[in-house]
């Protein structure tokens, strides 16, 4: 009897010390193949693993834009300048109307700059986008699939024109276009009415009264009183820069890794390359073969590119909370080759940095990202309101660039704020040539 007790203890003895040579075995490659970091497959991998982890936009119309709206009646504008294009003000009924025209828009002819005005000063909705932006992703943006890249725009207007009924009309801030569309000048209307009217004004059609407003932009948005903009703090969220290693792929404990008497962190892999700086600023450069890639097939089209590479961002971004996120500035697209480019923005309105700089920058060819530039800071609301430029002031200063567009946003100053949060974002009244955002 303990024979055979014996030879059972045995038995289950040498299947449980099989069982740790095996997981001892499988952790030792799992290292050895982590700590080589060569393998471009691993990288991939571990890329698309991370993307998948997050919650990734399947359409355009996930993503939150901001967009500035005005809608005008008979008795003067309604006005909003710190909206997206997820909240529910704008997707109740804004977002509907825009979507219709779009979708049954055909054949666009050229108009004046006169003609564009003029459709704002009657029963119309305008949507401005910031940045001129293809069609196809605009549409994206309001949830109608089109295949027209070739057309871009930053302000749209649907206006009931009488007996030519409801026409769209478009505007990069240079060209302007517009089409008849199949909304119906009652629904239009309806739409008007639901909003209280006279809180809003452009610059154009203040022009004659005071004549600082003739030097901005015609379509510059004004309220009536001015709006009220959170107050923010800024930090760059890098003092510990191991996760955002990780989150492209590289090995946190590899030995190619030094700080340069700049205080700049580089990370080499292969021929590829990482460099962090102190302000934030993070490039990658892939390199003659790039291991980095968006899950996106070879002939993707504009908007699969976009949605892939906003994923690859919300992944990088993921690590820390913000109450600010990114939104699309620009698409420069040339055959395989695409260059894109975010900015921040909270509750609609958009985050400048004081050198221009773009919050990220990705530069594909095909699926492979063979560039990418961050600058990475993070932004809370301190529960305090912002003090803005009196409209007067802000009038003088823009009055010496003509042409300047006159709007509300945040401009970040950067400087040592890894620690704590400090005040170093306040609202600005940015002077931007029309048609740049």
């Amino acid at each position: 009897m303990d024979t055979v007790r014996r030879k059972r203890r045995d038995f289950f003895q040498n299947i449980a010390i099989v069982v740790l040579m095996l997981s001892a075995v499988a952790l030792f490659v799992q290292t050895q193949l982590y700590n080589l970091n060569q393998d471009n497959d691993y990288f991939r991998s571990l890329s698309a693993g991370s993307t998948a982890s997050q919650s990734a936009p399947t359409s355009l119309a996930d993503l939150s834009a901001p967009v500035r709206i005005a809608v005008t009646g008979d008795y003067g504008h309604y006005g909003n300048v710190q909206m997206t294009t997820t909240d529910k003000a704008f997707t109740e009924s804004l977002r509907s109307l825009l979507r219709g025209a779009l979708g049954s828009a055909q054949t666009f002819t050229p108009c004046s700059g006169e003609e564009f005005l003029s459709a704002i000063s009657g029963v119309s909705i305008y949507y401005d986008f910031l940045n001129s932006l293809p069609l196809s992703v605009l549409a994206g943006l309001v949830g109608e699939a089109s295949d027209n890249e070739t057309i871009s725009a930053r302000q749209l207007v649907l206006a009931d024109r009488g007996e030519d009924g409801v026409r769209l009309y478009l505007s990069d801030g240079s060209t302007y276009l517009s089409c008849s569309v199949a909304v119906s000048a009652s629904r239009l209307a309806d739409t008007v009415s639901s909003y209280e009217l006279g809180g809003a004004f452009f610059a154009f059609e203040s022009a004659e009264a005071e004549p600082l407003f003739a030097s901005l932009a015609p379509c510059s948005l004004f309220l009536n009183p001015l709006p009220q903009v959170s107050a923010l703090s800024a930090k760059t969220p890098l003092s510990d820069t191991d996760w955002l290693l990780s989150a492209l792929g590289f090995n946190p404990n590899t030995k190619s890794r030094y700080t340069e008497s700049s205080g700049t962190e580089v990370i080499i892999r292969g021929d590829c390359s990482l460099r962090i700086r102190s302000d934030g600023t993070v490039s990658y450069d892939g390199g003659s073969t790039p291991t980095l890639q968006i899950s996106a097939q070879e002939d993707a089209t504009v908007n699969q590119r976009i949605l892939a590479v906003q994923s690859l961002l919300n992944s990088i971004f993921s690590n820390f909370s913000s109450d600010a996120s990114l939104y699309l500035v620009s698409v420069q697209a040339s055959g395989s080759s695409m260059v894109l480019r975010f900015g921040y923005q909270v509750e609609g309105v958009p985050i400048r940095f004081s050198n221009n700089a773009d919050a990220a920058m990705v530069t594909l060819s095909g699926s492979d990202v063979t560039s990418l530039t961050l600058r990475v800071r993070q932004y809370s609301h301190t529960g305090e309101l912002a003090s803005l430029l009196p409209l007067r002031q802000s009038l003088a200063i823009a009055a010496q660039t003509p042409g300047g567009e006159l709007s509300i946003g945040y401009t970040d100053r950067g400087g040592d704020t890894a620690d704590a949060p400090c005040g170093c974002c306040w609202p600005w009244s940015p002077l931007q040539a029309p048609g740049t955002g």
